[in-house]
């Protein structure tokens, strides 16, 4: 495994790269490569290494990165979630893995888990030549997961929620340093990820680089990113990974976007909860799958 980094839009992002440690997809055109980053706040040694090894030994190269404003990527502003940012940093990731020596620039695989289960899913309807899509636990419906927080924890939740964006997006104008918010927290806590269980799920996976905050302003963009709107316009295949017991990011949207993919969509399943899928037994099985997915889809 091997640091690099690459531009975009005028910002550093940091990657880690693993090369293939077999052969065995490789073709005259070059090995294949799955680009990989982590959801909402997340950063690449956040619960990404374990799958990005497990497809190096399926025969991929794997390019892990870190959004701008994230992890040990630059950007002069922080811990801003930003669905479009984050859409544009795939972009450039995949420019970047394209160019790699060796690469076979037509079999790129998109990987993305809870907010970048989405992300992939957008981008991919925007790059027709990306080959293929994995998707675990997505959060396909900003709009229907904010819908969802208010049945769940009421409307004082939402409404403290926006004001926090509000205040933040007035600093913003004023060019005052943000008004940060954590990330994830304990329910009835002012985290914007506060379902139950939530909080031991994301500490089980945390790096070194995460930090449990962000900026308020983020909150308000969250209705507005809907990558289930996209999806009938993705062309290749995906693999969707559906957390049935998940309490975060609606399930109902996951199903809607397969149903949307239509014959293009493989579907697996799981009793588990938003963060089980990155640990332990339902880890396995999850990506025993996923490098099946590959398997089939790049020989």
């Amino acid at each position: 495994m091997e640091t690099i980094t690459f531009d975009s839009h005028g910002d550093r992002c940091e990657a880690w790269y693993l090369s293939a440690t077999t052969d065995v997809l490789a073709t005259d055109r070059g090995r294949p490569c799955v680009v990989m980053a982590h959801g909402f706040g997340g950063t690449r040694d956040t619960g990404l290494l374990p799958f990005a090894e497990r497809f190096a030994a399926a025969g991929c190269d794997v390019l892990v990165f870190d959004y701008r404003g994230f992890g040990t990527s630059g950007g002069a502003l922080r811990q801003d979630v930003h669905h479009l940012r984050h859409r544009e940093d795939y972009h450039a990731a995949i420019a970047a893995a394209r160019a790699r020596d060796g690469v076979d620039p037509e079999r790129i695989v998109l990987w993305g888990s809870s907010y970048s289960g989405g992300h992939v899913i957008v981008v991919a309807a925007q790059d027709p030549r990306v080959h293929g899509v994995i998707s675990q636990g997505a959060a396909m419906d900003g709009l229907a997961a904010l819908l969802g927080v208010r049945e769940t924890s009421g409307s004082g939740k939402t409404a403290a929620l926006t004001a926090a964006g509000l205040r933040d997006a007035a600093r913003a104008l004023t060019r005052r340093a943000p008004y940060l918010v954590p990330v994830v927290g304990d329910p009835g806590s002012t985290a914007v990820i506060s379902a139950p269980g939530a909080r031991a799920g994301y500490e089980a996976i945390t790096g070194p680089t995460f930090r449990n905050e962000m900026c308020a302003r983020g909150i308000l963009r969250i209705a507005a990113n809907r990558p289930v709107r996209h999806a009938a316009k993705v062309r290749c295949e995906a693999f969707l990974v559906v957390a049935e017991a998940d309490n975060v990011a609606p399930v109902s949207a996951v199903r809607a976007v397969a149903e949307r993919l239509g014959d293009r969509a493989e579907v697996l399943a799981l009793d588990a909860g938003h963060f089980d899928i990155y640990v332990g037994e339902l880890f396995e099985q999850s990506v025993a799958r996923q490098v099946q997915f590959l398997e089939r889809i790049l020989t």
